[in-house]
């Protein structure tokens, strides 16, 4: 069954290429993944599944549902785009001329693969090999939008047993590290124009709000816990010199391994911004954009993922795609590993993790595992334009199938093997403990407008 699917994903490797260039191609920013969301609901449905549009509120969220009964596996499918990292597929920094955002972050193949392996698992539901239901989610926005949270809140994975998902990266391995729990806003302070050379007396600047914001919370980094990080990017700071600004913006993260910890954290921040507006004679209100749970271990599944990669294998480069990546490798400036690292799979181990993803709170709900496929030159960093170029590519595409493959095997396992998910849930009861899920963004509507 397992060398059946992993030739009809290998044979349906045109289309899902086609279908992951296109996606970066759109290179859409978080809840405006119109085209792509579409083009994704438009090849399940294609392939027979039931597919609900706008789940959770979200216009671009669906889920995508072929099969009955338990158990119930779910796939995730990310497809979001980051702002300012335009670039084309070539091994020289190259913006596309205008197009602000790009794929950094791989989620073009991301999205790509998830649908990939759940049509190879309907397939196999189809011809009676397995029973149950998959499901494939298409969630927007995680970059910044936190959109698998809303989805989480709304109850939407009540009912599945266990969840498979993967990121793009310059390895391949199981996902064994600690995603940082974050908290997101935007603080904008309001303060009175005036003529910055005639009449500053009467102006109340709100840029200097954000500026004196910033150097408290740059302060206050020596007197907070050492693995935090903190985030920001001044968003709004006045149109001209000679006009005391009367609006400006700063927007926010907050990260650290344990949720609990970033909440006192952020509230911290707030107090920062709440001084700020104060001792400038402005005002201040601000609006929570995304919050997103640490991420959740389970490594019953992360060892039978492990298995399946291990079969499934790295990538090859062609003679061409070698050069490609020889080129990339130099435009970084720092050693990297060789070429070749690219074919190899990582050994299974636990490593501290620095970013943070909304998977964290599908973690905390049901029990969640994933793994990293080289889609880009080892050594490219994430969010990098020599990402994007990846991801336009050969090169990102034979790692997206690598992922495809190897989530597919690893639910055929969930499927058929009903010990795995036993032994998986125990595990993640005995993790979660008491703790009653609640999301860290409170009962916020989606913030669809948060890339404006």
């Amino acid at each position: 069954m397992k060398e059946q699917a992993l030739k009809n994903i290998e044979a349906g490797y045109s289309t899902y290429s086609k279908i992951a260039l296109q996606i970066w191609k759109y290179a859409e920013v978080g809840y405006k993944e119109t085209q792509s969301s579409a083009l994704l609901q438009q090849t399940l449905r294609e392939q027979g599944f039931d597919v609900q549009a706008g789940a959770a509120d979200i216009p671009t969220a669906f889920i995508a549902t072929y099969g009955s009964g338990k158990p119930v596996i779910g796939l995730l499918a990310e497809y979001d785009a980051l702002p300012g990292l335009s670039q084309q597929a070539t091994p020289e920094k190259s913006p596309i001329a205008g197009q602000d955002a790009g794929h950094g972050c791989g989620h073009n193949l991301f999205g790509t693969a998830s649908v990939a392996a759940g049509i190879e698992l309907k397939k196999l539901l189809a011809a009676g090999k397995i029973k149950g239901t998959v499901r494939v989610y298409g969630t927007p926005a995680e970059e910044g939008g936190s959109g698998k949270v809303y989805m989480v809140r709304a109850g939407l994975f009540k009912d599945v047993d266990a969840v498979v998902h993967w990121h793009p990266g310059s390895e391949n391995r199981a996902m064994m590290n600690n995603y940082l729990a974050n908290s997101s806003a935007k603080f904008r302070f309001h303060g009175i124009s005036a003529h910055a050379a005639m009449a500053p007396e009467r102006g109340r600047s709100a840029l200097d709000a954000v500026e004196a914001m910033n150097h408290m919370v740059n302060l206050m980094r020596e007197h907070i816990p050492q693995e935090t990080r903190i985030h920001y990017v001044i968003t709004s700071g006045g149109k001209a010199p000679n006009v005391v600004p009367d609006y400006a913006e700063v927007y926010y993260y907050v990260r650290h391994p344990k949720k609990d910890d970033v909440k006192q954290i952020f509230e911290r921040v707030v107090k920062a911004a709440e001084g700020a507006a104060l001792g400038t004679g402005t005002t201040m209100d601000y609006e929570i954009i995304g919050g997103t749970h640490d991420l959740l271990l389970n490594e019953t599944l992360a060892r039978a993922l492990q298995r399946n990669l291990n079969q499934v294998g790295g990538v090859i480069y062609t003679a061409q795609e070698a050069d490609f990546g020889r080129k990339i490798q130099a435009s970084l400036g720092f050693t990297v590993p060789p070429l070749t690292a690219a074919a190899t799979v990582g050994k299974f181990e636990t490593r501290e993790g620095g970013g943070s993803t909304d998977v964290g709170d599908v973690s905390y709900v049901v029990p969640t595992v994933g793994l990293e496929a080289a889609t880009w030159i080892p050594g490219t960093p994430a969010h990098s334009w020599q990402a994007v170029a990846c991801d336009g590519t050969e090169v990102g595409t034979k790692g997206m199938m690598v992922a495809a493959k190897t989530m597919a095997l690893t639910a055929i396992d969930m499927f058929s093997m009903p010990d795995l998910l036993l032994q998986a849930k125990n595990e993640f009861k005995n993790d979660v403990g008491s703790y009653t899920y609640k999301p860290l963004l409170g009962d916020r509507k989606p913030a669809l407008n948060y890339r404006d």
